[in-house]
């Protein structure tokens, strides 16, 4: 007989983990550094191939979720189905490393967070206790990491409108083509190594997938809340791309990782949001 369907639907299960993930401490704390090396047309250009190699993986991941009964496993469930369980496994152990990796970076990214308010304080400490808050979180239950979500949404939201309602310049000059004046040379090593930076921004659209395990209907979730949070969190990095390269020159947008704050009409809440959306990623990720 059949059960009841219980678990999460596209929205709470697929679609705000990923777009949280993906507009995380990269759009926040780096993308003004990108725009700022490689210039607008070298910024949009790298956001566009990280784009598409995002929308190519959402898409794989699609094709197959669509295709096979899903169960717990996530991205590791997805790419033994298809391709063999050897395959499966050793792809799926670099992606736990790998998942392991982003959650670091996500702690960092809370930390040089709260280093910017409050300078003092030591940075180890920060990271021991915010990983510590987001583990018990993660082990305690999935349902209070998705309610948890909705509110860093909401934040993350308002934090746009007051960048949207900042200081970004209309008649400053845009700067079309960047020098990479932080990274010391120019070209294509300084296009690639500014692209690497970048790249992690996109690499949350497995947010979503990984809780294949805790949604009600995989097959129809996983598509349709992937592919939305790739292609709303791509508009929006388009537009901070633009705006941030009238807020400020060149050397400006490359040296202060901070400029988003300066700029927006309530720095406070942009760096509230901050800490919301790093700490948010280093929970999503953990709980996948």
């Amino acid at each position: 007989m059949s059960q009841p369907s219980t678990g999460f639907g596209t929205f709470a299960g697929v679609f705000t983990p990923t777009l949280i993930t993906i507009l995380g401490v990269i759009m926040y704390l780096r993308l003004g550094w990108v725009v700022g090396n490689a210039g607008l047309l070298g910024a949009l250009f790298i956001i566009a191939l990280g784009v598409f190699i995002a929308m190519a993986t959402a898409l794989s991941i699609s094709s197959i979720a669509t295709n096979t009964r899903l169960h717990a496993g996530g991205a590791y469930a997805i790419i033994s189905r298809s391709l063999g369980l050897e395959t499966g496994a050793c792809i799926g152990t670099a992606l736990y490393f790998a998942q392991s990796l982003a959650v670091t970076m996500y702690i960092i990214g809370f930390r040089e967070g709260w280093l910017s308010i409050f300078p003092s304080h030591n940075a180890i400490a920060i990271d021991l206790i915010a990983f510590g808050i987001v583990f018990a979180i993660a082990t305690k239950s999935a349902d209070w990491a998705n309610r948890i979500q909705y509110f860093v949404m909401a934040i993350t939201g308002l934090s746009l409108i007051s960048i949207a309602l900042g200081d970004w310049g209309p008649t400053r000059p845009t700067n079309w083509i960047g020098s990479f004046p932080s990274i010391g040379r120019g070209g294509y090593s300084g296009f690639w190594i500014t692209f690497a930076v970048f790249f992690p921004a996109v690499t949350g659209v497995l947010a979503g997938a990984n809780m294949s395990g805790e949604l009600k209907d995989p097959r129809k979730s996983i598509p349709t809340g992937t592919i939305w949070a790739v292609v709303i969190s791509a508009l929006i990095y388009f537009t901070m791309a633009w705006m941030l390269s009238r807020m400020a020159t060149e050397t400006e947008l490359a040296t202060n990782y901070n400029i988003l704050v300066t700029k927006a009409a309530w720095g406070w809440l942009v760096e509230f949001a901050i800490l919301c959306a790093t700490a948010s990623s280093a929970l999503a990720t953990l709980v996948g």
